[in-house]
C-alpha cells in the first residue's frame, strides 16, 4: 500500500498537551485532515506548524457527524484513511507495516489493537479496545454508539500487528470534566437498552455498584498493572473512578423514578 494512498483524520479540541506528539508521528503523509470543534488552546497554532496538516474547524454536535464530516466534507480523494484520535501516535513500526499491506478487493479495513501509556509510560493491559483505524473511505461510516462513535464498515476486515499507543497527557482536571460528559452519555444509552441486548461488561454496569469493583480487581490483578507501578495504578484508578462516576448516575437516576 502507498503511504500517498492514505489520509489520516484527527478530530480534536483542546488538544495542545497531544497533538505535536501526533503530528510529528505523521511526517510521512502528504496531508493529514484535522477537524477542530473550536478549541481555546494552542491546538490551532500546533497544528499551523506542519505544513502537511490541513484545520478545519466545524462547531462539535456528536462524535459521529464530526467523523462523517471528515470523511465526506473536507476534500479527502485518497482511497484509505487511517483515523486517529489526538491522543493516538503512530510508531514507525506502524508506518513501515501499512506500506507492506497489499489488501484483497474485498478487504476494505483493518483493525489495531493500541498499547495504552499513561504519561509515556507503557503499561502491560488495559480496558482500551482494538478498534479499526484504516479503511477505504467510500467503504466506511460512523454511527453514534453512547459517549463515542462506531464506524461501520461493509467488507472483510483484517488485523494489523503493529500497535497504535494511546497516549492521552491531558489534565487531571480535564479527565474528570470529560469522563462526567462521557458518562451521562453512557446511563443514557443503558437506559435505553434491554437487559438481553447489552454484553456481560454492560450488564456489570446495570448493576450499579457493582462495576468498579470489579474493574480494580480485574485492571490490578488481571491485566496485571500491579507490575507497571505508579503507572499501572493510576489507570487502575482512572477507569475505577470513571465506573464509580457512572453508577452514581445510574443509582440518582433510579432515586429519581421512585420520589415523587
Amino acid at each position: 500500500m502507498q503511504l500517498s494512498s492514505i489520509t489520516p483524520i484527527i478530530l480534536t479540541f483542546n488538544e495542545a498537551a497531544n497533538i505535536e506528539r501526533n503530528l510529528a508521528a505523521l511526517a510521512w503523509a502528504e496531508r493529514v485532515v484535522v477537524v477542530d470543534s473550536g478549541s481555546s488552546d494552542d491546538t490551532a497554532a500546533l497544528v499551523g506548524r506542519h505544513a502537511n496538516a490541513t484545520l478545519v474547524t466545524r462547531a462539535f454536535d456528536c462524535h459521529a457527524n464530526q467523523w462523517n464530516h471528515a470523511l465526506t466534507q473536507t476534500g479527502i480523494d485518497s482511497e484509505w484513511v487511517l483515523v486517529l484520535d489526538a491522543d493516538h501516535i503512530v510508531p514507525e513500526r506502524l508506518m513501515q507495516e501499512m506500506q507492506t499491506l497489499a489488501p484483497a478487493a474485498d478487504v476494505n479495513g483493518f483493525r489495531a489493537n493500541f498499547v495504552y501509556c499513561i504519561d509515556g509510560h507503557p503499561l502491560r493491559g488495559s480496558l482500551y479496545p482494538p478498534a479499526v483505524v484504516l479503511f477505504r473511505r467510500q467503504h466506511g461510516r460512523f454511527v453514534q454508539d453512547g459517549h463515542t462513535q462506531r464506524l461501520v464498515c461493509d467488507g472483510k476486515i483484517e488485523a494489523l500487528q503493529s500497535k497504535l499507543l494511546h497516549d492521552d497527557r491531558k489534565s487531571t482536571e480535564r479527565w474528570l470534566q470529560s469522563q462526567a460528559r462521557y458518562m451521562t452519555l453512557e446511563a443514557a444509552k443503558l437506559g435505553a437498552a434491554q437487559w438481553r441486548d447489552l454484553d456481560w461488561a454492560d450488564r456489570l454496569r446495570r448493576l450499579k455498584v457493582v462495576a468498579p469493583f470489579v474493574v480494580f480487581f480485574y485492571c490490578l490483578i488481571v491485566k496485571g498493572l500491579l507490575f507497571n507501578g505508579k503507572a499501572g495504578l493510576l489507570y487502575t484508578l482512572q477507569r475505577t473512578t470513571a465506573e464509580a462516576i457512572l453508577s452514581m448516575i445510574l443509582l440518582r437516576q433510579s432515586l429519581r423514578r421512585i420520589v415523587p
